[in-house]
């Protein structure tokens, strides 16, 4: 027999999902345009070679790729920054810089599944490309906050985690770490929060850094005061960057959502500067957003240095924190009129009522189940519409209808010519 059930991994999404899903994209998308975003989007399937890179990132190792039928090594995109930089490429010379684009991608990626993780999930990415001022930093922060402001988050319940990844480089300089291993020693410090510290000093020393080395690294990085950090450091670019962007969103009121953590570097090896996540303040669970600065992926590509900073927001974990915080909204389905015909005959003058109604703006449903008359109520009242058009033989013969209000439970005969206007 056909097995049934999704892909593991995957989901389908009912009506009452699709109405949730919609609720969050709307909020996504709003937050966006609101701040001077512009919508884009992209094929699904890219070359996998776009996502192979040097740096051992996991995501290069979590592709459903194949070959197609002419050969080519293809891959469903497991993240829409490489296709965005793309996209960029690709039109480098027509387009007026800095843009601000955003997306709400269908990504796919072969891992381990646990609370928060799926094999397919759906992410708004939002970008300033062509902005190499820490501005642009503080925009995309910006563009968050509202964001999470407009789900029901509040100040106690999320903090923005930031940290720069040229603080980790200049440590890692300062003991001596060869250049070649900076990326691929940031993608395992980007599991510190998910595997125990035996299990992290032993991936360091199988990558080459000596005993000593993690030894002073790891002091480095139980500093949680950036000023201290500072006075230690031979190269201190990245601190004065992030207190100048500290600075910047204390003067536009929001500094009080930034939390320094050096331990944030995320796990993609293209970032160059400013890193953060969005989490709770005590990171009960999964960030629910990650991004940063990445101003030499499109170099990569074969392009023109060209600075970038952005982010990606998964759904899943989103609304996994807002379930878990009570927060969901009630969405039930939302009809202005359901038109009840009891007979056959009945049909086209439903219809015409419906298409009427529709051309005014109204959502409109048509109930030609033809069941008795309590059966038929109660499907009304479970449809979600405001009131229902019920079509009685007796009424009709007079070139009238009855409308039913379900929340009030009236009803009145009305003229089939005044009905539009009485809609209005």
């Amino acid at each position: 027999m056909t097995d049934l059930q999704p892909v593991k991994g995957t989901r389908d999404f009912f009506p009452e999902d699709m109405r949730l899903r919609n609720w969050l994209f709307e909020i996504w998308r709003r937050a966006s345009v609101q701040a001077g975003f512009e919508e884009y989007d992209t094929c699904v399937l890219e070359h996998e070679n776009l996502y192979i890179r040097k740096a051992g990132d996991e995501i290069s190792k979590q592709l459903f790729s194949f070959e197609d039928k002419s050969g080519r090594r293809l891959a469903l995109r497991p993240e829409m920054t490489p296709s965005l930089a793309r996209l960029i490429l690709q039109h480098n010379k027509s387009l007026s810089f800095p843009i601000k684009w955003f997306s709400i991608p269908q990504c796919f990626r072969y891992e381990r599944m646990t609370k928060g993780r799926r094999r397919e999930h759906f992410q708004w990415n939002a970008d300033i490309i062509g902005q190499p001022d820490i501005l642009a930093e503080a925009e995309i922060l910006l563009l968050l906050i509202s964001a999470c402001e407009s789900l029901g988050l509040t100040k106690k319940e999320f903090n923005i985690f930031i940290s720069d990844r040229r603080i980790v480089n200049a440590i890692l300089n300062q003991i001596n770490v060869p250049d070649d291993l900076h990326s691929k020693v940031m993608v395992i410090l980007d599991k510190r929060d998910k595997i125990s510290s035996e299990a992290l000093l032993d991936m360091l020393e199988n990558l080459g850094m000596s005993e000593k080395q993690v030894g002073m690294l790891n002091d480095y990085l139980s500093n949680t005061d950036l000023k201290d950090l500072e006075k230690n450091l031979n190269d201190t670019t990245g601190v004065e960057q992030l207190h100048r962007l500290i600075d910047i969103m204390d003067a536009a009121g929001y500094s009080a959502y930034l939390k320094f953590d050096i331990s944030i570097v995320r796990g993609l090896s293209y970032y160059t500067g400013a890193v953060f996540e969005v989490n709770s303040p005590d990171k009960k669970h999964r960030a629910i957003c990650g991004g940063g600065r990445y101003d030499s992926l499109l170099s990569a590509f074969g392009g023109e240095t060209v600075p970038a900073v952005g982010f990606g927001f998964g759904d899943v974990v989103a609304l996994d924190v807002l379930r878990d915080l009570g927060r969901l909204p009630e969405l039930p389905r939302k009809l202005d009129y359901t038109i009840i015909p009891f007979a056959s005959e009945q049909v086209g003058i439903a219809l015409k009522i419906a298409a009427d109604l529709r051309m005014q703006g109204y959502v409109v449903d048509c109930n030609f189940t033809m069941k008795k008359m309590k059966k038929t109520m109660r499907h009304a009242n479970e449809s979600g519409a405001e009131k229902a058009i019920l079509l009685f033989p007796e009424e009709l013969t007079e070139d009238k209808v009855v409308i039913r209000d379900m929340i009030l439970h009236e009803q009145k005969p009305v003229k089939i010519t005044d009905l539009i206007s009485i809609a209005e």
